[in-house]
């Protein structure tokens, strides 16, 4: 069945309830990751709304933090837990091996919850400082940078894990032609949504994530799913965050 990969994406990355077997087998499983840029778009069409509502609703930055929720609600916390693994182990300032399994451990460190407090923060004034075209805009454009994110990554970096992860899995299919397949997504989207302004909000976030890579390479030698998961807050933090410094809004 064609369409079982994107079930399987749509069921790893969001909490979406889908009845019956579909997408849950290894196969499918591995084969989903070309489909995450659409579950990213699929995640900003349905904030885009509840955005626009809670904006007329309530007061801004109650607004701000209710739809910060909201988009990491839907992927189920998921990738913030990579994000904090992530700071746990690479601010440990200790071998390679020793940064891989602290960021195996499933305890949550002090650099871990650092981050996640750094991330909210910043994510929720930064949409609070948005008018609502420009936040409209970052809704939907976040989490399809972030799903996308996830290729790029793996299109440039190795696994990093020896003895193997859930990164191996979708490592087993990995192609760098999927990777570009979600750059070309990516600024795709970043046309349509907000024009030419949207192309340099995605060169900024696909040159970060091209620092971060380097930066994983030389401390990790690679991806982990950890990692994957870290720069794709990272990749939806940029987003926000150059909405909020550029002077571009929809009118």
């Amino acid at each position: 069945m064609v369409l079982e990969p994107f079930v399987a994406a749509l069921r790893f990355l969001t909490i979406v309830p889908i009845p019956g077997q579909v997408g849950t087998d290894s196969y499918s499983l591995a084969a989903s990751t070309p489909w995450f840029p659409l579950v990213g778009l699929l995640i900003g069409l349905v904030c885009a709304p509840l955005a626009w509502l809670l904006w007329w609703l309530l007061p801004h930055a109650v607004a701000a933090v209710l739809v910060t929720s909201l988009l990491f609600a839907f992927s189920g916390g998921l990738h913030l837990d990579g994000l904090a693994d992530t700071a746990d182990g690479l601010f440990s300032a200790r071998s390679r091996d020793r940064m891989l399994a602290i960021m195996r451990d499933s305890r949550i460190g002090a650099m871990g919850v650092i981050a996640l407090i750094m991330l909210l923060l910043l994510k929720t004034t930064a949409l609070a400082s948005l008018d609502l075209d420009r936040l409209l805009a970052a809704v939907v454009l976040a989490p399809v940078a972030g799903r996308c994110a996830i290729l790029f990554m793996m299109a440039l970096l190795p696994y990093a894990r020896p003895e193997g992860g859930l990164g191996t899995l979708f490592y087993s299919r990995r192609s760098r032609l999927v990777g570009v397949w979600g750059v070309v997504f990516f600024l795709a989207c970043a046309l349509l949504v907000t024009g030419p302004a949207g192309l340099a909000v995605a060169g900024l976030t696909l040159l970060l994530l091209a620092v971060l890579a380097l930066f994983l390479k030389c401390r990790l030698g690679g991806a982990t799913g950890d990692t994957l998961g870290a720069a794709c807050e990272l990749a939806e933090l940029s987003v926000v965050l150059a909405f909020s410094c550029t002077l571009w809004s929809g009118s």
